[in-house]
């Protein structure tokens, strides 16, 4: 007689599992699309099932934010505070790039888990060893968070897709009668034709007047 083949195992379920499909799902269909009904199916399981695992969706949502913000490069001690403000504005913008959906979550919730308060305390704690009183501590972080954010914002909302047939989509010429009502706007279409902007550059360039007024600011 042939053995009967067992039933396929399914892989079981964790509280990181479910953390890490519930970001996956986000990152393909927005936060909208998390359900308990649809993480459940995303994973095989039954909606119930996730419930020996996280309390509620609420609890899913911090974690969600937790695995995130773990991923953003902090200060390490003694660094200088520029170079770290630096490198963690351009390890957020690369991080948030890809789960942009989550600054939502961070402008509406006290960041509380360990990882998050590692994050804060981190940066807190730098600009104050860097010279800047809590106050303008304060002022600095929100100021940076601000531009990072709204620069990601910026990049999801303006990334072009691919076009089927790219010499469709260029850009015709403006015609020049018509823009002759608008002086400053042709000057900056022909100005665009020899300059190239890309995201980066104009990231880059926008961190260092922050960065330098912050230094002039902290010397007030």
């Amino acid at each position: 007689m042939t053995p009967k083949k067992k039933p396929a195992s399914r892989t079981p379920l964790s509280k990181a599992r479910v953390l890490h499909a519930a970001i996956d799902l986000a990152d393909r269909e927005g936060l909208g699309a998390l359900t308990m009904r649809r993480l459940g199916a995303e994973l095989g399981f039954e909606a119930m099932s996730l419930y020996k695992h996280v309390a509620n969706k609420e609890e899913i949502l911090e974690g969600m934010v937790e695995l995130i913000v773990g991923q953003i490069a902090i200060p390490h001690t003694g660094a200088d505070w520029k170079e770290a403000m630096r490198r963690r504005a351009h390890s957020a913008r690369e991080v948030l790039s890809q789960h942009s959906w989550v600054i939502g979550l961070l402008e509406a919730r006290a960041l509380g888990g360990p990882a998050a308060m590692r994050y804060l305390n981190a940066i807190l704690g730098n600009l104050m060893a860097g010279g800047f009183p809590i106050e303008q501590a304060a002022h600095a972080f929100n100021l940076l968070d601000c531009y990072v954010y709204g620069h990601v914002i910026q990049e999801t909302l303006l990334a072009p897709s691919a076009p089927e047939n790219p010499t469709e989509s260029a850009p015709s010429s403006p015609d020049h009668t018509t823009m002759s009502e608008y002086p400053h706007l042709l000057a900056m279409y022909e100005h665009a034709q020899t300059f190239e902007y890309t995201f980066d550059g104009e990231f880059d360039f926008g961190l260092e007047l922050i960065l330098d007024g912050l230094e002039r600011y902290r010397s007030t």
